[in-house]
């Protein structure tokens, strides 16, 4: 976790108790809920980190803008462009001042956290229900957006992942790049064999990029759900098992094996993309053009993804909620449903390089921009995701040092994995 996501979480704590109590007395509007939509006036606050704060991210959000104020002419949006790094600490002191946030962009994972502390609104009142989501957005990221059994969040956009194989390293190891490898122990026989080594045994080529130099929560999340097993069941921890430990003993042993912990390249891109890797895990998109890696390297790309028994691709993304303590929530859902419109989304997608949380997402002009983008767009609906406790934004971090440990030899996997469920709730 990042140093300001780490310091918001502090701040955040400190104040739930004042959030629980708080009228919002630094609030100078009224309610504006019940009243005609064309009558009503006042500021709406919006906190959106999925547009960012440059000329072309402003533009767009003012597209959205635009299209709410024909429901709402008269009232006025304040946006405030976060980003993930001070998410936190902007919902922190906003409850603090007493001056909430009328609408919310956050992240999968973060939902349950917020949503248990009764810092969103259940949007059912306004219709919002699993086959809302299912029928007009994406089915699988209903669960990202629930708790307790009622749905706090709207998906907006969505960031996923994939993995990668290089079809001359596999041609060159004598390997099938259309039948690529896709459970555990596949992957590591085929990784181990396309491992490069100098008579030393240092490693010039990875086998496999795991794509987490240091970091190792999402790739174990995704890899532990290919087995058929969810990182939490009804927010309660599932990884303290045999699978659990299973998953965590195979990343220990790919890593200084097929890969030397902590590699990275300058570019910080997924290292099959160079080639310094001959699979690995990537992003959800790929810049084929001269400006990214070039036409030569996306034609040597062959894509897939984990199936350990369960064919799965991790799913993060952008999630639209409502304040709880919101003056105009009335207005706040019109945003979102503004929010939420193809064209606003799409612009969304390519600020982000992330797929629209649409129904026909495959067909988006993200999803037709480049290979991988297609890719994950079709496999939107074998969603899984990191978190599902309530206390997942704190968790994250002792899983990230943890697991870590584990993976180097100073811990014991088991022992790792129990301790880590101990600290869920």
């Amino acid at each position: 976790m990042r140093r300001g996501a780490r310091s918001g979480l502090v701040v955040l704590a400190a104040v739930l108790g004042l959030a629980a109590s708080s009228c919002g007395n630094g609030v100078i509007d009224k309610s504006t809920d019940g009243i005609p939509p064309a009558e009503a006036t006042g500021t709406l606050r919006v906190l959106i980190p999925s547009f960012p704060a440059s000329n072309t991210g402003r533009d767009e959000f003012a597209k959205v803008v635009a299209d709410f104020k024909q429901t709402y002419p008269k009232m006025k949006v304040e946006p405030d462009y976060a980003t993930y790094a001070n998410l936190n600490e902007k919902i922190s002191t906003s409850i603090a001042a007493g001056i909430p946030y009328d609408v919310m962009v956050t992240g999968v994972g973060w939902v349950q956290t917020f949503a248990s502390k009764r810092l969103f609104a259940d949007l059912g009142p306004y219709g919002v229900t699993p086959e809302v989501i299912q029928d007009k957005s994406i089915g699988a990221m209903v669960p990202a957006a629930t708790y307790d059994g009622k749905l706090y969040a709207y998906p907006v956009i969505a960031d996923a992942r994939a993995v990668a194989l290089r079809v001359s390293a596999f041609k060159e190891a004598g390997l099938d790049p259309d039948k690529p490898p896709k459970n555990m122990t596949e992957l590591k026989a085929a990784a181990e064999k396309l491992t490069k080594r100098k008579p030393d045994g240092t490693i010039t080529r990875s086998g496999f990029d795991l794509a987490a130099p240091t970091s190792f929560r999402q790739t174990y999340t995704t890899l532990l759900a290919s087995t058929g097993t969810p990182l939490y069941v009804d927010g309660q921890p599932n990884y303290s098992n045999a699978k659990g430990v299973e998953t965590l003993e195979w990343i220990k042993s790919m890593i200084n094996n097929v890969q030397v912990y902590g590699q990275r390249n300058a570019a910080q891109q997924p290292l099959v993309y160079t080639g310094e890797a001959a699979m690995g895990i990537t992003g959800g998109a790929v810049d084929c053009s001269e400006k990214g890696i070039g036409q030569a390297n996306c034609d040597d790309l062959r894509f897939f993804r984990f199936d350990s028994g369960k064919e799965v691709q991790f799913v993060g993304g952008d999630l639209a909620s409502i304040g709880s303590r919101a003056r105009h929530k009335d207005a706040a859902w019109a945003f979102i449903q503004s929010l939420t419109k193809p064209t606003a989304v799409d612009a969304m997608a390519k600020l982000n390089k992330k797929i629209p949380a649409y129904k026909d997402a495959v067909n988006s002009p993200q999803a037709k921009s480049n290979p991988l983008s297609k890719f994950v767009a079709g496999g939107l609906e074998l969603a899984i995701y990191e978190g599902g406790s309530a206390n997942w934004l704190e968790m994250r971090g002792n899983f990230d040092t943890q697991l870590t440990q584990a993976v180097l030899g100073q811990k014991d996997p088991a022992k790792t994995l129990a301790n880590l469920s101990g600290q869920s709730r």
